[in-house]
């Protein structure tokens, strides 16, 4: 099982049709598909629609963001969603300790938070 990569001029969807193009020219096609964003992912889903390659059965696609659309596709897509809110609020709190006026006792922090996996019918099991 090797990985791949694959440059993308731009992160939406024309870019993910190009891929899914170049992808779709491969003498040994992916069985999955890991994009850097949704638009990505469902550029290659309808490059793969478009071509009649059965999506998830000959080929798995993932996308990131879990935008509103995701849900929406002809197949829908799987994706991982990223505690926005959380994100949004744990920065503007850092940002307001960054800025008070008693520095001395400040201490920088690092956080981590957890994505989560949206599976939906751009991906099935592998097979055993």
């Amino acid at each position: 099982d090797a990985l791949g990569h694959l440059e993308t001029a731009r992160l939406d969807v024309a870019s993910g049709i190009d891929a899914g193009a170049r992808l779709l020219g491969l003498a040994v096609r992916p069985t999955a598909v890991f994009c850097a964003n949704d638009l990505l992912a469902l550029g290659v889903l309808q490059a793969m629609y478009g071509a009649g390659v059965n999506v998830p059965g000959d080929i798995s696609i993932v996308g990131y963001d879990d935008i509103e659309f995701a849900a929406a596709a002809v197949v829908p897509l799987t994706s991982v969603r990223q505690p926005a809110e959380r994100m949004g609020r744990t920065a503007a709190e850092m940002l307001l300790d960054e800025t008070e006026p008693d520095r001395e006792h400040h201490t920088h922090r690092s956080v981590v938070l957890q994505p989560e996996l949206v599976v939906r019918g751009s991906t099935r099991p592998l097979a055993r």
